[in-house]
């Protein structure tokens, strides 16, 4: 298993890598609709900055404003997204070192945020998506776990195979996807637009589920 230690630095070396991205993007790549379902590219990159910026309180009361910690959430990405992109960006770099650490999930959870989240960004603007392999490992190793809160709703997974195709691992048992194991990442977390990247007969069963 990796050390803590490892992860903060993948943390922060992934959104040093999104901050330089994000400032070579134009107003129309930023509004790009992302993978991350009602949010752009731009709104992606302010949800990044803002679950270390925005304070706890800050959640809970827009938690209790907005009916919900998800709505709460995206509230506050949509808040902080009408702010110029050149200042995400440089908050997002001088920032990156912040370490998450929540109670139940832990530091992967932090990880796999920011691994998905530049997959959100950089997919639909056709742009590589090629994260650490052993990195995608880990959030695969988090999000087919015992408690990948927040990710991915208990019973999304079961009876289900992720096969990777690059890195030589696999996750589960049941009906078998087949893929580069960062889109089975994707995959795992609701990100309906890289099914068709995918094969087997899990796909099928895992779009039914995403479809409900």
């Amino acid at each position: 298993m990796m050390e803590r230690e490892q992860i903060f630095a993948a943390v922060a070396a992934e959104r040093r890598r999104i901050a330089d991205l994000l400032e070579t993007l134009d107003e129309e790549a930023l509004a790009t609709p992302s993978l991350c379902a009602g949010w752009d590219v731009k709104t992606v990159a302010a949800h990044l900055v803002s679950v270390f910026a925005d304070s706890f309180w800050t959640f809970q009361r827009a938690a209790i404003r907005y009916g919900g910690f998800n709505q709460a959430i995206d509230e506050l990405a949509r808040r902080r997204a009408r702010t110029p992109a050149t200042d995400i960006a440089r908050t997002l770099r001088q920032r990156a070192d912040h370490r998450l650490n929540p109670p139940v999930t832990g530091p992967l959870s932090g990880l796999t945020d920011v691994l998905v989240h530049g997959g959100d960004i950089q997919i639909p603007l056709g742009l590589p998506f090629r994260p650490d392999d052993e990195q995608v490992g880990w959030a695969l190793d988090f999000l087919t776990g015992p408690r990948p809160l927040g990710f991915v709703p208990r019973g999304r997974l079961r009876g289900i195979a992720l096969h990777s195709t690059d890195i030589g691992r696999s996750w589960g048992t049941g009906a078998e996807i087949h893929g580069p194991a960062a889109l089975l990442m994707m995959a795992a977390t609701g990100r309906v637009g890289v099914l068709g990247q995918l094969e087997g007969p899990g796909v099928a069963v895992l779009g039914k589920r995403l479809s409900v």
